[in-house]
């Protein structure tokens, strides 16, 4: 008898009558798709077609080329929005310390980026003035460069190779010796922000560091820094930039940059 109780109240709560029938109107206000009665048919939008690369890394048909190995004309210099003045020959990208930072002439928000980085063969230097460079996103937030191959250099976990820097250790260490190509496929969603400044949805990276999840979703906490808590100010679409750090080691080199807003 107490099985069957339970069992009739558990239907009532089923029941139309007892939970709600959904009507046509309710599907339209709920924007969900009337051709079945499941909802597990959709039909529309139909997605753009996007020809992808025939080479792996290579852009897709829809990508912004920011950098192929001819030109810096995308890009410009942080300190004066002068033109980039770092180096370009046989197809790559080598950092100017003595210049600064460059940046992009376009802002983004919310992206996929697609770059190589390289560690030169003959790099000196320890921990964190050993190839040190720097990828900002949204020029605020970095996503750190350096030698952290099979983690030989010695350097706090949260300033490695992979690393949303000071804030996100890496999964795993994936990193390519010294002379050899790394590629970053970077998936960045932009934070967003109340009327008043304040944060309505902080900023999430997924990082595919040499086809290894190093960053899953990751929260960013805010602005990169060396001296301060990490925390944001309110912003809008920004452009890319590449860091030019001040150690002594030789340069490191950049090719096949592409971005997919």
């Amino acid at each position: 008898m107490r099985y069957n109780l339970f069992l009739t109240a558990a239907l009532l709560c089923l029941s139309p009558i007892a939970y709600g029938q959904t009507t046509s109107a309710d599907i339209r206000k709920a924007n969900l798709p009337s051709a079945n009665p499941t909802n597990a048919e959709i039909f529309t939008p139909v997605p753009n077609v996007v020809t992808p690369a025939k080479t792996f890394g290579q852009a897709p048909s829809d990508a912004i080329i920011l950098f192929d190995g001819k030109n810096l004309n995308e890009w410009e210099s942080v300190k004066d929005q002068s033109p980039a003045k770092w180096k370009v020959s046989k197809d790559v990208l080598t950092v100017n310390k003595s210049v600064g930072d460059i940046e992009t002439k376009r802002k983004f928000t919310s992206f996929q980026l697609h770059i190589e980085w390289k560690i030169p063969a003959d790099i000196t230097g320890t921990s964190q003035a050993r190839g040190n460079s720097g990828i900002f996103l949204s020029s605020k937030y970095e996503i750190q460069v350096l030698d952290t191959y099979n983690n030989d250099n010695k350097t706090y976990t949260n300033g490695m190779a992979g690393a949303v820097y000071r804030e996100s250790i890496p999964l795993v260490n994936p990193a390519h010796k010294a002379g050899e190509w790394n590629v970053y496929d970077i998936a960045y969603q932009a934070p967003e922000f109340n009327e008043d400044g304040t944060v309505k949805v902080p900023a999430h990276v997924t990082i595919f560091f040499n086809g290894v999840l190093v960053q899953n979703n990751t929260e960013i906490r805010g602005a990169t820094s060396t001296t301060v808590k990490h925390v944001y100010t309110a912003h809008g679409p920004m452009p890319l930039k590449l860091q030019a750090h001040g150690d002594k080691s030789e340069p490191i080199s950049y090719r096949n940059i592409w971005i997919r807003e």
